[in-house]
This record gives C-alpha cells, sequence and structure tokens, in this order.
C-alpha cells in the first residue's frame, strides 16, 4: 500500500486535532461557522488590477523617533465630507515589496492595489496607507519550513507611522484595520499582538501565525484568517493551530477560511472583495 503524501498526512492530523479540540467547545459543535472550507475557487484575475499601480496612491516619507525613514503611499477618500471620519486600513505587504523605491509595496500587492478600484473606493471610502519596509518585518523560526513567526523592527516604526496618519488625517480610530498578505500576512498577526487597543479587526492571507503561547492575546480581536491549504510556502498548520488555541482560549470572533487546493497566492474571490471588505469594515473596537 502507498504511502499517503506528507500534505495528505499534515490535513488528517489537523482534522484529527481539530475534532479533539471541538469535544472542549460547546462553540465547535457548528465547524462550519468557524472554519469555512471553499472548494473550486477561481484563479485570481490580475486584469482586474492592471492598471492600479502606486501612482494611485500619496507618496510621503515619515521619520520614526529613532531616526529611521520609512517611505508610505496613502490613499484618501475620493471625497472627504467635513466633521466625517473614516476607516483607516493598515496594508502590510509581502517580501516582494521589500525596498526603498516607494513603489514595490504597491505593485506587487494585489490587495494593496485593489482599494483603488473606482468601485471599491465606492463602497468603502477609507484611508488605506501601505508602508514599504526595507527589511523583512516579520521573521520565521525556520524560513524553510515556518511554523512560527515574530515581529522584525520595522514593524514599530509602522506603528508609529499608524499614530502620525491618524493625527492627521479624519480618521475613525474605533475603525483602524490591518490587512496583508504572505510575510504581510504574518505582520498582520504580529501587528494585533503589538498594538491590541488600535486595531479594531485583522485580516492575514497565507502568512505563518505567531507562537500558540500568544493566543489568549488574541481572544479578543475580530480575525478573519485565510489560506490555501496547498500552500508550501507558508504553510497552513500554523494558521489552523493559531485559530484552534484562540478557540480554545475562548475567542469567539475569530474565522478561518481555507481553500481548496490553493498554493501560495492570493485566493480568487479576494478582488473585488465586498464580502470581506463589508465584515471588515463591520467591525468596531470597543472604545
Amino acid at each position: 500500500m502507498t504511502a499517503a503524501p506528507a500534505r495528505v498526512r499534515r490535513l488528517r492530523r489537523w482534522r484529527l486535532v481539530a475534532a479533539i479540540a471541538c469535544l472542549g467547545l460547546a462553540a465547535c459543535a457548528s465547524r462550519g461557522t468557524v472554519f469555512d472550507i471553499v472548494h473550486g475557487t477561481p484563479a485570481f484575475d490580475r486584469a482586474t488590477i492592471a492598471g492600479y499601480k502606486a501612482d494611485r496612491f500619496v507618496a510621503g516619507r515619515f521619520t520614526a523617533s529613532d531616526g529611521t525613514v520609512l517611505p508610505y503611499r496613502l490613499l484618501v477618500p475620493d471625497r472627504i465630507a467635513p466633521g466625517k471620519r473614516y476607516p483607516l486600513v493598515v496594508q502590510f505587504h509581502n517580501s516582494g515589496g521589500i525596498g526603498s523605491d516607494n513603489r514595490l509595496q504597491v505593485d506587487t500587492d494585489a490587495i494593496a492595489r485593489s482599494w483603488a478600484l473606482p468601485a471599491v473606493r465606492a463602497r468603502h471610502p477609507a484611508f488605506v496607507i501601505a508602508p514599504q519596509f526595507a527589511t523583512r518585518s516579520a521573521n520565521y523560526d525556520d524560513p524553510e519550513h515556518p511554523a512560527v513567526s515574530h515581529a522584525a523592527p520595522p514593524l514599530a516604526t509602522a506603528l508609529e507611522l499608524v499614530a502620525s496618519v491618524m493625527a492627521e488625517h479624519p480618521v475613525d480610530r474605533q475603525r483602524v484595520y490591518a490587512v496583508g498578505y504572505s510575510m504581510g500576512g504574518s505582520t498582520t498577526w504580529q501587528a494585533l499582538l503589538a498594538a491590541p487597543t488600535l486595531f479594531a479587526a485583522g485580516m492575514p492571507v497565507s502568512g505563518i501565525a505567531p507562537d500558540r503561547a500568544r493566543a489568549a492575546a488574541l481572544a479578543g480581536m475580530p480575525l478573519l484568517v485565510l489560506h490555501g491549504d496547498a500552500d508550501p510556502e507558508n504553510p497552513i498548520d500554523a494558521d489552523r493551530a493559531m485559530v484552534a488555541a484562540i478557540r480554545a482560549a475562548g475567542g469567539r470572533t475569530v474565522r478561518m477560511r481555507e481553500y481548496v487546493g490553493l498554493e501560495h497566492d492570493f485566493p480568487g474571490d479576494l478582488v473585488p472583495g465586498d464580502w470581506w471588505r463589508d465584515w471588515l469594515f463591520a467591525q468596531h473596537r470597543t472604545r
């Protein structure tokens, strides 16, 4: 009898662990409300955002308290009504955006570019800030087989930048969100841990979760975790285990969406993606 592939064995182990965990959690009785399994997701259509480059965002450079200079791009609402405050999305880029040209963090990131789509801007008016890191914003325990992420120093500079943007623009302080793909997904996890009173919700996509010992710190944070189950670069096991740990710690505002057969890529339903943006913008931080 031929042995099952490693990925299949990991999936079987995960299902067994999840089933055991659910026995002790009444809320897991309806597993589908926490773990959504998506079959047949179409390939991501990059033509949708082909013309939406970094030039659609205003360029800026921020100098942190330690002298570090951080380039960034800022998208502002089409129209800012007097007296009105708007959500702020902090868009963390993938490793392809590392640099100092103040372009790659948008041009290589499909989610960042999608915020500039006219239909998205009309339905979800918001400030969207995309900082560019010169080095990694999240590191892994094992670069070849990552299971745990750790915050890197540039994250602290980005959080200073966020505070500066909030002071200069009409931002709704109860509606600040963290979003990111790949390294940006890992950074999203770390940002929520680093500034839990800042963010109202987060959506890490295809990232690597933090140490599961930190799960209790995220038990009250609304989370939408997206990942392909065939991801060879950032294996899904880390996110699965973290979501289960958050649930075990009492978290009831976390949800995971698994894409069957998706490797390390953007899920095809992310753009225009009204479904996840509607969820994100509905989250408000408790005063």
